[in-house]
């Protein structure tokens, strides 16, 4: 019995097979006796081969030090008979660049292509059908789709719009017309935004820099407040900068914002700021971290800290007052009377 499941396995690319002297991604699935067998990741998992002799330039120890099933990892493609399907390739004569190069470009495509199967699978589209009416034109124009799918956040019809194809109908005269029609319908164009939208709008980042901050000054404490505001002021409405207490005399300041670069210079203005205001009250201020940008776990981290701080500060404080409660249970001395009644 027929199904009408759609199809989605399909290629990053618009060409079926890769080009020599062309770095790819790959996975290692088997050991030979003469070489490991890959996987493409970029076209569609086709099947290829690194010899051993490819591995690496220097003199090989041990082959399990240099490549393991299930890994990822660039290599360079040597070459490509497309009528036999054999592609060589190699991990030893892949560079730096080409490497950093390759990483980058696959982590763009893997994004793309992550989007892409899903509004096919739940538009009941092949995949391979929507990359060539969408995801191959859009690769040929801009370069990568992805630098499309960064525009279509924001403007989608300025990039959809000049998606088209052409079909054949016959004409009230019986003679077949070409007419030129949207690349995909509505339903699909709503669906392929709203996956873009959902997967590629910028998320603020979180730029933090540890400081430790003392000032033994008479009313120190209050030199120290002022510091902070300090800081804080050299903050914004688009970049806003906070300083918390962690534990004295640990300190961290924070924004979080859409561009790195703005979220580094911010901290490190409010850091200038603080450190000017405390060192004019004879204080000091130390940069433990400069600023860098956090993870969400990282982020996490800190909170625990100082929810964990906060508990044993808490039960310190709790200590102390158990202790003048005992004082007090004493009863109040009057201290210039009581030498009254001593004497009497």
């Amino acid at each position: 019995m027929s199904t009408n499941t759609p199809n989605l396995e399909c290629r990053m690319y618009e060409a079926k097979y890769p080009e020599v002297d062309q770095a790819v991604m790959i996975q290692v699935k088997s050991m030979a006796d003469s070489g490991a067998y890959v996987s493409l990741l970029e076209y569609n998992n086709i099947e290829g081969m690194i010899l051993f002799s490819e591995l690496s330039r220097r003199r090989i120890r041990s082959i399990s030090s240099l490549i393991k099933v299930g890994r990822i990892e660039p290599v360079m493609v040597l070459r490509v008979d497309k009528e036999k399907g054999y592609i060589d390739l190699s991990k030893r004569r892949v560079s730096e660049e080409d490497i950093q190069a390759s990483e980058e470009r696959f982590n763009k495509s893997k994004l793309v292509h992550s989007i892409m199967r899903h509004v096919a699978e739940t538009m009941s589209i092949d995949l391979e059908d929507l990359y060539i009416h969408v995801g191959w034109p859009l690769y040929r124009k801009y370069g990568h789709a992805f630098e499309a799918f960064k525009l279509i956040v924001n403007d989608p019809d300025s990039v959809l719009s000049s998606l088209t194809h052409e079909v054949k109908e016959v004409g009230p005269d019986g003679q077949e017309v070409t007419k030129v029609v949207p690349a995909i319908s509505e339903e699909v164009k709503d669906a392929l935004v709203k996956n873009i939208r959902r997967r590629m709008t910028p998320q603020p980042l979180k730029i933090r820099a540890d400081i430790e901050m003392k000032c033994f000054q008479f009313d120190g404490v209050l030199h120290i407040k002022e510091a902070m505001r300090k800081a804080e002021a050299a903050g914004n409405k688009d970049c806003p900068v906070k300083i918390k207490l962690v534990a004295p005399p640990a300190y961290v300041l924070n924004t979080q914002t859409l561009d790195k670069e703005q979220g580094m210079a911010i901290l490190n203005k409010a850091i200038e700021a603080c450190t000017e205001e405390i060192e004019r009250q004879k204080g000091i201020l130390t940069v433990k971290e400069a600023p860098r940008a956090v993870s969400e776990r990282e982020d996490k981290l800190l909170a625990e800290h100082m929810a964990k701080l906060g508990r044993e500060n808490d039960e310190v404080s709790g200590d102390e007052d158990s202790e003048e409660e005992e004082d007090t249970g004493m009863g109040e001395i009057d201290v210039e009377n009581s030498g009254h009644g001593l004497t009497d």
